[in-house]
């Protein structure tokens, strides 16, 4: 069993009729996912790319059974469309905006606390299910079907690890894009529970930046776990200089263990195997695995 998304996943697109929406929700469509429409207020009743579309996500819910959205809504509006699908009771909400306001965040966050939903991102490439589904917007002919996890804070990086581990041999059973923002929604710990809880899943690779606490917390996790399954981590921005925010809003070292060296000696300790730089991924899954 794949974790967030597989082939039978019905997603819809929020933005759907927007250039982001319609040009992601093409190259969805063409890898094979399951897209049952979308949600643009104002234009429900018409189609686009031969799908329904919807004004609410409620009434996608209603018509299509949608149970997973990817948001794709401009920054100023996409924590509503976020509160709107916990509300139309979707199960996953994978948020691929960027830029959205941390204040706006806060409040989407904690309205979907108690809600049953899962969010993915903001600021995110999306999940991959390789074969199967490709919500979000990462290049799928990269990933090919098998067992190795990755969770990822980067996008390029994920990409990067999933290329190494086919070159091996291998292949990805799903690969998760948390993303960059400071308020996420599945963490690195929650995404490598999912992943090591998998009984399709053999080995996780975990990719991890400097700022934060994000990476030890999934070690730690790990650690107390007591899974047998490997992790096979690499932290980015070993050179950063303190203080300054590097790429992602949540990449900014703030103390001495959020540093990447930090990181990595925390992750070692936990018994993951950790490689110091992104070239040596695929070799370490390979040579773990045996």
């Amino acid at each position: 069993m794949s974790v967030l998304v597989n082939k039978d996943s019905k997603i819809i697109v929020q933005g759907f009729t927007g250039s982001e929406g319609t040009f992601h929700a093409e190259q969805m469509i063409a890898y094979g996912t399951n897209v049952v429409g979308g949600v643009t207020p104002g234009k429900g009743g018409q189609t686009h790319l031969e799908k329904p579309v919807f004004n609410t996500v409620k009434e996608a819910v209603e018509a299509v059974g949608a149970n997973t959205t990817i948001i794709f809504v401009p920054p100023a509006f996409a924590a509503d469309a976020i509160m709107e699908a916990s509300d139309a009771a979707i199960d996953v909400i994978i948020t691929i905006t960027e830029g959205i306001p941390v204040a706006d965040m806060i409040k989407a966050s904690n309205y979907i606390k108690d809600k049953n939903c899962r969010l993915v991102g903001p600021n995110c490439p999306g999940v991959i299910t390789p074969d199967e589904a490709k919500v979000g917007i990462m290049p799928g002919f990269v990933f090919k079907k098998g067992r190795v996890g990755v969770v990822s804070k980067s996008g390029t990086l994920t990409y990067e690890a999933a290329d190494q581990v086919v070159k091996q041999g291998l292949g990805v059973s799903t690969a998760i894009g948390i993303g960059g923002d400071p308020i996420i929604g599945t963490t690195t710990k929650e995404a490598l529970e999912l992943l090591i809880n998998d009984s399709e899943t053999d080995c996780v690779v975990m990719i991890g930046e400097i700022g934060g606490q994000l990476e030890g917390d999934a070690a730690q996790w790990y650690k107390e776990s007591g899974s047998s399954k490997p992790v096979v981590g690499f932290i980015a921005g070993e050179t950063a200089p303190a203080g300054r925010t590097m790429g992602h809003a949540g990449a900014i070292v703030g103390g001495s263990d959020d540093t990447a060296q930090a990181k990595k000696r925390i992750m070692r300790a936990c018994g993951m195997y950790v490689v110091d730089s992104p070239a040596e991924i695929g070799k370490k899954v390979a040579e773990v695995l045996g």
